[in-house]
């Protein structure tokens, strides 16, 4: 049940393919069911998005970025493998590799409420995703 961020260019007129590239990464690699889909998608002008050089020697043209907000527990592996089908899913749909950012942020059961000012992890309304296998 990530919540997911995801900042583009409003040069970008495909918001709704690159949502559900996105979130189908997160569904094939995570097994989270289908409708577990939070995502907030935000079209800004160009020049409200920098995202620069990180030291690999590429140029970005058009950046994705996106930010992962999930629970903690699953491995650097199946981080990894989430990544990497996150670009090629996005790559289909015609993002290249260099223009995708990922931030991933961890966090617990107590830090997430679904509604009526509750955390219906902690109050037992809804069960606590247990950790993931490795890829």
């Amino acid at each position: 049940m990530p919540l997911v961020r995801i900042d583009h260019s409003d040069a970008r007129t495909n918001s709704t393919q690159i949502a559900a590239a996105i979130h189908d990464a997160i569904v094939a690699i995570y097994g989270i069911p289908q409708r577990d889909r939070f995502q907030v998608i935000t079209a800004r002008g160009a020049s409200s998005i920098v995202a620069e050089d990180a030291g690999l020697g590429f140029d970005r043209v058009d950046p994705v970025i996106i930010q992962i907000f999930t629970q903690r527990g699953r491995s650097d592996e199946t981080k990894q493998a989430l990544y990497a089908e996150i670009a090629e899913r996005l790559a289909a749909v015609g993002v290249s590799g260099e223009d995708v950012f990922i931030g991933y942020v961890e966090n617990g059961p107590q830090d997430w409420s679904f509604g009526f000012g509750r955390a219906q992890y902690l109050t037992g309304e809804l069960d606590v995703p247990a950790a993931q296998p490795s890829v």
